[in-house]
């Protein structure tokens, strides 16, 4: 998620258990910042090797059993550096307290989203995301913000509680909502006569009625988006060849650093691998239109050079078209009932 959504989802924890009002404001900041400190892994970076950061981010600082350390690496130079703004001083017990439960905050929000989350780290490599809620989405964020400073404003919890369980009521909505992108999903692939061998949501940006879906039937990748509000629509799209690396990078030996790359980018991406028409391998998972292939990002493999790394690219520049695209897509212009 967005460093906004995870501070102010860690400062509402935070709040609700401080039962002194007059720290509620004390307790806020530290949730806040315990709970956007897990993302400072992203300076774990490579300038030779631009695939190390995939490996990282969402790694260690993320998983279950860091959160007692992380949570304590926060806590200890706030609460040394709190005699500058706070009065009255939150003890070391309440430091480390209100930092725990917003660094606890992260990891499960972030593993509610589609990139992946190393929860079980070390002890499982498996990237976790169920899915629920897209990565930005100023329905969840904003209310929490405003509770969050209501709470803060008038020294009162009970805001911060009613902000917690806005964010689980959020949370289980998008549950709800995987399932019912799933069943039309798999209904407009039983339209094409398709039983998919996997078929994955995820909801598009900013909001829970909008879903993309990709599945895999005989070598291809059939990528859709379907509304799911009172009755469901289909939004038709695109389809593509599944990556072959053998077949579509024959000479790369599989001991060769490009390879490895290759593997390890596969992993990252949950095997949605493709080819686009420039010869990129793509991450079939993110793109600006739910509907369609074209990629946010990937790699590009140099076969003639097979023992450097590949190069990473990422395009996250949205143009008017392809936003009037998305208004017609989530207005359902462009969509049929199924």
């Amino acid at each position: 998620m967005d460093p906004i959504s995870q501070g102010v989802l860690g400062a509402s924890f935070a709040q609700a258990a401080a039962k002194n009002k007059e720290k509620i404001i004390a307790a806020a900041w530290f949730g806040a910042l315990a709970g956007m400190a897990p993302d400072l892994d992203v300076v774990i970076q490579s300038p030779s090797d631009p695939l190390l950061f995939l490996e990282f981010h969402r790694q260690f600082t993320h998983a279950l059993i860091f959160i007692p350390l992380g949570a304590l690496l926060v806590a200890w130079p706030l609460f040394k550096l709190q005699v500058r703004f706070f009065q009255p001083y939150l003890s070391l017990r309440e430091s480390y307290l209100f930092c725990l439960l917003g660094y606890a905050t992260h990891g499960l929000l972030d593993g509610c989203t589609s990139y992946g989350t190393q929860l079980l780290w070390p002890f499982s490599d498996e990237r976790f995301a169920w899915n629920n809620i897209s990565i930005i989405d100023p329905l969840f964020t904003l209310p929490l913000l405003v509770l969050v400073a209501l709470a803060g404003y008038k020294r009162r919890r009970g805001f911060a509680i009613a902000a917690c369980l806005w964010a689980l009521s959020y949370l289980s909505l998008g549950w709800l909502q995987v399932d019912r992108a799933v069943a039309a999903g798999e209904l407009v692939a039983a339209q094409r006569g398709h039983t998919p061998e996997r078929l994955t949501v995820k909801p598009s940006f900013a909001n829970l009625f909008l879903w993309k879906v990709i599945y895999e039937f005989d070598g291809d990748y059939y990528v859709d988006a379907v509304r799911v509000l009172n009755e469901p629509q289909w939004c038709e799209g695109e389809s593509i060849a599944k990556f072959d690396v053998d077949k579509q990078f024959p000479t790369l030996a599989p001991e060769s650093q490009q390879r490895i790359d290759i593997e390890r980018f596969r992993w990252f991406s949950d095997d949605y691998l493709a080819v686009n028409g420039l010869g990129q391998v793509i991450d079939m998972r993110y793109s600006f239109l739910p509907n369609e292939v074209a990629a946010m990002w990937g790699i590009e493999i140099t076969p003639l050079k097979p023992d450097t790394h590949v190069a990473w690219w990422a395009n996250r520049d949205l143009d008017e078209s392809q936003r009037e695209d998305f208004y017609n897509l989530l207005s359902g212009q462009s969509c049929l009932s199924l």
